[in-house]
């Protein structure tokens, strides 16, 4: 790819970021827009929908950047829950270790790459220029400015370690590289700490919470003629009788959940259709769209429905009291209590009594207890199996989309394409030369924006992977779901296209393991200016279209115009981390890994990063609202991601070197790698145990200020109930219609 083509991309990402940014800043102010652009606020009641018209709600403004900058970190935990706060300090980490290398990689790399003489350059056309003038491979072979790289690599991976011991004097020149690897791992160890603190802080400030006093418990042993509430009470009155408290025996209720799920959505729409003030609205036909057939009574209709739907239920609610799971959720007087039954083997058969930490009771992912142990082990085979054959059947758009990238090598394999790809509208204009624009949207524009389609299909494909994987919650689905996108990003995103790529040029690649870094060396570099053209394309564009939320502003659009239905199955959205966070990571790998190949790319990764901070600020103000909380897990994957982007860029900086006749460079690279692994390794030693589970003197601690809470008894009685199946619960429909924004559910009675 040539700069008029990075330009020609850049160009109209810009245009298009700053058309949603605009379009976003009007909508967002229409009264008929207010559950599209914060449905959150509706819900919490507080955004008032006012009809009266003003002129202020047809000009663009900013004011909404404010809003969103103004709450400190702590405003943000209260609202929306540590997770939020953990997936917002991806972008602060991100940003502080970018704007360093932006500095270094900017002021002092990308000089050094353009004034190099290994590739021919003609200053007078720069516009017609490779990226790879920018790049690392654009510097002589054997040249000592190379070591300007290696000291880069080490600076990149720890400078902020460097700063918080004040390490930076007497240093030399080749140290450069080292404390940049310092930062690196400073950084990351400073916000593994923060993260972890304030996971703990967060524990010992919440109120008492179901999941911190209950187990769950499966393979119950069953003899005859007894049930499974009587094997549980018994065996925990006999092994735990001071600290037992109650138990609850799952049951399988698959059949019931479609019900529930008709009666919500009838239950909402009757409710807003009891509070419309005109009549009219009452009434509508029955055909297409409303557009057609015989004119009903909505009003009796609805009604007449539900009446069905819940006697239908309370019929398979009696016939499914028996079908008992051999699984019970098991409560506990103290959280002290709950974490001994927890972590200790309940029976001397290691496969009966098996425990595992109860999710909170709104986040239980209640299928999985309607399929049995060979269904589920079957399922995580079919999914390993599913999952290779997605990825691999991914590589056909990453082919196209790296064929569009070197239409020269397209016009050799196929050579009735050579009149359509070198049209030329402008030939005599200096700057375009004899490159059209047709050319330079299609390599610079088309193969992104193709990728991006493809991969927006893959998110929910993993959570339906993840669900079928036997995980009994939705945040567990959600966080493999996440894992799984983001190797399937690293994969056929990065990978996939760096050695496609190759292959139209290099045919003779072999992969034997000790030619890897010579490999990736050779091929990273090339596809510089694709990943430069990804960031701008999926990155900036992503977000402008995150914010606008052109789906679901369609979604309103029609509902409001031709059916009438937009309030009456209102929800408010959860923020999609499975989706989210794996694109941010992948965004992060690219500017780890090109920081010294290609600095060219830090700029608009520090871009994506500031519009990232101020857009998802917004919207968890505004859009989504938290429907469980896991207490920062996600911060895990992060740290993973993070040491992989390391050891690969440590990996590509040996072969790199390898190549460019610097041998004494190349094996002074190589215990970078081997640090950063051990740093890895202290890292899962003193913080991973604080994400999976408390410590004796947080827990003690705790029970012990519940001792003096008068509403602890209140709280124990309604942790008898807190974890039964939603489906058996007993229903009542009428009478409580008027409660509009109230789920069905929540009026049950226990």
């Amino acid at each position: 790819m040539i700069l008029s083509a990075l330009l020609t991309s850049v160009g109209i990402n810009l245009g298009l970021c700053f058309l949603f940014f605009t379009l976003y800043s009007i909508l967002r102010k229409q009264p008929g827009n207010v559950n599209v652009y914060a449905p959150r606020l509706v819900a919490e009641g507080k955004s008032p929908r006012t009809n009266h018209f003003n002129l202020d709600r047809l000009l663009p403004s900013a004011s909404w950047v404010t809003r969103a900058w103004h709450p400190s970190e702590e405003e943000l935990l209260s609202i929306s829950g540590l997770d939020a706060v953990v997936f917002m300090r991806i972008f602060i980490f991100s940003l502080r270790v970018f704007a360093f290398a932006g500095i270094i990689g900017v002021f002092i790399l990308l000089p050094i790459n353009y004034l190099g003489n290994q590739l021919s350059i003609d200053f007078s056309d720069l516009p017609n220029k490779s990226l790879d003038s920018f790049s690392i491979s654009n510097v002589d072979n054997g040249s000592n400015r190379l070591w300007i790289h290696f000291s880069a690599g080490y600076v990149f991976t720890g400078v902020t370690l460097i700063i918080s011991f004040d390490l930076y004097e007497g240093y030399g020149f080749t140290s450069l590289l080292l404390m940049f690897s310092l930062e690196w791992s400073a950084v990351f160890f400073i916000e593994y700490s923060y993260i972890s603190a304030k996971r703990i802080a967060c524990f010992n400030s919440s109120r008492p919470q179901p999941h911190q006093f209950t187990i769950l418990v499966s393979g119950i042993p069953v003899s005859s003629g007894r049930r499974v509430g009587e094997s549980v009470e018994s065996f925990f009155n006999e092994y735990h009788p001071s600290t037992y408290l109650s138990h609850t025996v799952v049951r399988r209720t698959s059949k019931l959940q479609r019900i529930i799920d008709d009666g919500e959505k009838l239950y909402r729409r009757l409710g807003h259709l009891k509070s419309k003030k005109h009549t009219q609205q009452r009434f509508r036909r029955d055909g297409f769209l409303g557009l057609s057939g015989r004119r009903v009574d909505l009003l009796d209709q609805y009604e007449k429905q539900l009446e069905d739907l819940e006697d239908n239920l309370r019929i398979e609610q009696s016939l499914l009291a028996g079908e008992e799971v051999r699984a019970a959720f098991v409560s506990f007087k103290s959280r002290i209590g709950a974490a001994v039954a927890l972590h200790v083997q309940q029976g001397v058969d290691p496969t009966e009594w098996v425990t595992e930490r109860a999710p909170e009771p709104q986040d239980v992912y209640w299928p999985f207890f309607s399929a049995s142990f060979l269904k589920r082990w079957i399922c995580k085979l079919v999914v390993v199996v599913a999952y290779i054959l997605l990825t691999v059947s991914f590589l056909i758009p990453v082919v196209i989309v790296q064929g569009l990238t070197h239409l020269d090598q397209l016009e050799i394999w196929f050579p009735f394409l050579k009149g359509v790809l070198t049209i030329y509208l402008w030939k005599k204009m200096t700057f375009l030369g004899s490159l059209t624009f047709v050319s330079q949207v299609i390599t610079g524009y088309l193969p992104n924006l193709i990728l991006q389609l493809f991969l927006s299909l893959v998110p929910p494909i993993m959570i339906v992977f993840s669900s079928m994987q036997g995980y009994i919650s939705f945040s567990q689905i959600q966080k493999s779901a996440c894992t799984k996108m983001l190797w399937f990003t690293i994969w056929n995103i990065f990978f996939a296209n760096v050695l496609s790529g190759s292959v139209l040029y290099q045919v003779n690649i072999i992969l034997e393991p000790k030619e890897i870094p010579k490999i990736l060396a050779e091929v990273v570099p090339a596809q510089a200016s694709f990943f430069i053209a990804y960031v701008v394309t999926s990155g900036w564009t992503s977000l402008s279209s995150e914010i606008f939320r052109m789906f679901p502003l369609i979604c309103s659009f029609v509902k409001q115009n031709f059916t009438g239905h937009d309030d009456e199955e209102f929800q408010v959205p959860s923020i999609p981390y499975h989706k989210e966070i794996p694109s941010i990571l992948f965004f992060g790998l690219l500017g780890v890994t090109y920081f010294f190949l290609a600095p060219l790319i830090i700029p608009f990764i520090l871009v994506y990063f500031c519009l990232a901070y101020i857009v998802y600020r917004s919207q968890l103000l505004n859009v989504y609202a938290p429907k469980y909380e896991t207490g920062g897990k996600f911060w895990p994957i992060v740290h993973n991601s993070t040491i992989f982007s390391l050891v690969l860029m440590h990996i590509i900086a040996i072969g790199i070197f390898g190549l460019k006749k610097l041998p004494l460079a190349s094996s002074l690279t190589i215990p970078l790698p081997v640090l950063t692994l051990i740093f890895n390794e202290y890292c899962r030693k003193r913080f991973l145990p604080i994400f999976s589970g408390y410590s004796v003197e947080c827990l003690v601690n705790r029970d012990r200020q519940d001792r003096s809470d008068p509403t602890m008894v209140e709280f124990r009685d309604k942790l008898l109930t807190a974890y039964q199946d939603p489906a058996l619960k007993s229903i009542q429909y009428s009478g409580s219609i008027g409660r509009l924004k109230s789920p069905l559910l929540h009026s049950a009675v226990a």
